[in-house]
């Protein structure tokens, strides 16, 4: 997430009463922005990668594994007192919303191809915050204790009795969720968390609800038993047994999604063209490759029928009211007219909203020099801010096209959500913190990032504009985070070699459904995705055409539009890697690191391995413990903890390591390990 802002956050009551402010000034802010680098051009592919890890307290006496919220000064000291440590390795540690992960990226971008430095650079990350970890646990003798920080999308029973490592979280209220099974002590302790989790809490008028399939066993509960009465906050706690549903995972909290962890990517782009070609091409990307990456296996000690987490952070952040869902309150009589926190002046003009702040990419960007754009492919209904739509259109200092202005203007349907006393008068010309409060907690599976003022055409010391890639789980190794992180590189450099060879699009509505086919327990096997029938800009189709439904497997490998044959094979041959097939680089020694981080994605598209996802869904329901009844208990979770630990440490002593990657890759892995400096 960056740095944070210091400052006094204002309660969602009173920050509402300065959301068309902030609106206004933010499209000036970004006015000025075009002015001064909408001429951008000529910047190099520079990109890095954004990893999350979860610090975890492992006591082996009890078989206990829980999240470590003792710790989080750990990130305040790499950024002080270890900053040279840091430094030293090129990294460096950011704060994510849970008080138990830290945000780790690269402190240098990445110069074009680097190759293994990827994976050598995350392994500098987590050696580092296993130092400080192993420190914290040598100066307070914890004995039978270890602290290690671990790449796990999701902590299986988070929300579950005595998850955290602190004995005493429920001897207050949790006012800022006011959540039936997190404690505040989840929440970063920096006033802008506790702050959004209250905003967005506030504005929807109840609390937010999550409703995740369970995966049935013979012996599941029909109902999520865990919900327990309480009378500690009215109405939230009356609003439980009205939200969840039979069958299904019932959680309530932001933490719940912001809990998770992913892999992102950033890219920059020579100019703006260019990284509106790259967005719109990575758009259907997105729901291919979570489906892949899929490493969810449960939420709140259940195992869920469903492998992502995706929609989970989409329903935590959800601060859309009823009136905005087009439902009814589940309490009328304290969410009046199903209005929230909306001011009285302000509700004849509610739009209905269809989705969260946070999901699936809404609209293609186009472009003045995109010649395979058509609007017939944004064929989804897509509400806009029409004032701001008419103010970047028509305004004096960057008129804007069209489709560039109506992404923008959809983005400021929202209200910002997290507002600082301090930071309400701004100098527009030279600040971007409006704007940034609006397009920051938009969070779509990809974001399009204009840079700021400073960015002029002779000034390439700063970013320029660029492009986000969010929709992947985290991976368990370094190896598989990097091999992620490698092919969509190797992706971008592509695309933004051949943006005038290349049509990318399907219509939108096709997007959004493969989104949801992504979230499929197994989809990265069973399901069938709408994929572009040939990528080739000369070939002219007729619409309806343009696309068909393959599995990925076919996805991957099919010789007329596979992402290996047309993208990756391509580039490779560009580099002079190879004459034809990504395979060759197996006998090359030089390549062949690069050679194992393609076989384990592709391998996962054919059903070769299975998806990080199915194999932990595996070691919980063949556990000894398990009563097949969906539930992971605190055993099963301590030893599905245990054993990530030795995967993501290259252990095989017991054939995980090689049940999971293949023993291919394990071999290769063990026999090949990257010098991991000082």
């Amino acid at each position: 997430m960056g740095l944070l802002s210091l400052g006094t956050p204002l309660p969602w009551e009173e920050s509402r009463n300065y959301s068309e402010h902030i609106r206004n000034e933010g499209v000036e802010q970004l006015l000025y922005v075009f002015k001064s680098a909408g001429g951008r051009d000529g910047d190099p592919l520079l990109w890095g990668d954004e990893v999350e890890y979860m610090m975890v307290e492992l006591e082996a006496g009890k078989q206990v594994a829980t999240l470590d919220v003792v710790h989080d000064r750990i990130l305040d000291e790499l950024n002080e007192r270890d900053l040279e440590l840091c430094n030293v390795n090129d990294v460096k540690f950011h704060p994510e919303y849970g008080r138990f992960m830290l945000e780790a990226t690269p402190k240098s971008a990445y110069p074009g191809y680097v190759a293994e430095y990827v994976e050598y650079n995350m392994q500098q990350r987590r050696l580092v915050a296993e130092y400080k970890l192993a420190q914290y646990a040598e100066e307070e003798h914890l004995k039978g204790k270890r602290l290690v920080p671990l790449t796990l999308t999701v902590f299986p029973r988070m929300g579950c009795p005595d998850f955290l490592n602190i004995p005493n979280a429920w001897d207050h209220k949790n006012t800022a969720s006011r959540s039936l099974f997190l404690p505040d002590e989840v929440i970063n302790r920096h006033a802008r968390f506790p702050n959004l989790t209250s905003s967005i809490r506030t504005r929807r008028g109840e609390k937010v609800c999550i409703n995740i399939p369970i995966l049935k066993d013979r012996n599941t509960p029909e109902l999520d038993d865990s919900i327990k009465p309480r009378d500690w906050f009215v109405p939230e706690d009356k609003e439980s047994r009205l939200a969840s549903k039979p069958g299904h995972i019932y959680l309530d909290a932001m933490g719940f999604g912001m809990g998770c962890s992913c892999l992102q990517m950033t890219y920059q782009a020579p100019n703006i063209e260019k990284a509106r070609f790259l967005y719109d091409t990575l758009v259907n990307f997105a729901p291919v490759f979570l489906a892949v990456s899929a490493a969810t296996p449960g939420f709140k000690g259940w195992v869920a029928d469903q492998d992502v987490r995706w929609n989970v952070i989409s329903g935590a952040v959800d601060d859309r009211t009823p009136q905005e869902r087009s439902v009814p309150p589940l309490l009328p009589e304290y969410n009046i007219d199903g209005f929230g926190g909306i001011l009285k002046e302000n509700r004849k003009k509610v739009q209905q909203i269809p989705k969260s702040r946070y999901s699936v990419v809404d609209l293609y960007l186009g472009g003045n020099e995109n010649k395979s754009f058509n609007r017939r492919y944004n064929d989804t209904d897509v509400p806009v801010n029409e004032k701001v739509l008419k103010r970047l259109l028509e305004n004096e200092k960057y008129p804007l096209d069209y489709d560039l202005a109506k992404h923008f203007a959809h983005l400021y349907i929202r209200d910002p959500i997290s507002t600082f006393e301090e930071l309400l008068d701004q100098d527009n010309s030279t600040s971007t913190n409006h704007f940034e409060n609006i397009q920051s907690t938009n969070w779509q599976t990809l974001r399009f990032k204009p840079p700021t003022q400073e960015a002029t055409p002779d000034n390439h010391n700063v970013p320029g504009w660029r492009v986000e890639f969010r929709p992947l789980d985290i991976q368990l190794l370094d190896f598989e985070n990097a091999a992620f992180s490698n092919m969509m590189y190797m992706i971008v450099d592509f695309v933004l070699q051949n943006t005038d060879k290349i049509n990318p699009y399907v219509p939108m509505s096709q997007v959004w459904e493969n989104m949801i086919r992504a979230h499929h327990r197994d989809a990265a096997i069973k399901e069938k995705f709408y994929w572009r029938t040939t990528f080739d800009s000369k070939e002219k189709l007729q619409f309806g055409d343009e696309s068909e439904e393959l599995s990925l497997d076919e996805i991957f490998h099919n010789k007329n539009n596979g992402i290996f044959p047309v993208f990756i094979n391509t580039i490779l041959k560009q580099r002079n890697f190879i004459q034809k097939e990504w395979q060759e680089m197996k006998d090359q020694p030089q390549n062949r690191r690069l050679y194992y981080y393609f076989k384990i994605i592709s391998d996962r598209a054919s059903g070769r391995l299975p998806t990080a996802a199915k194999f932990l869904k595996n070691f919980i329901l063949t556990h000894p413990d398990y009563r097949h009844d969906s539930k992971i208990s605190q055993q099963i979770n301590y030893d599905l903890i245990e054993m990530c630990d030795r995967i993501t440490h290259l252990d095989d002593s017991r054939g995980e390591l090689s049940a999971f990657v293949g023993e291919e890759i394990a071999k290769f892995l063990l026999n090949n390990k990257l010098s991991t400096g000082n």
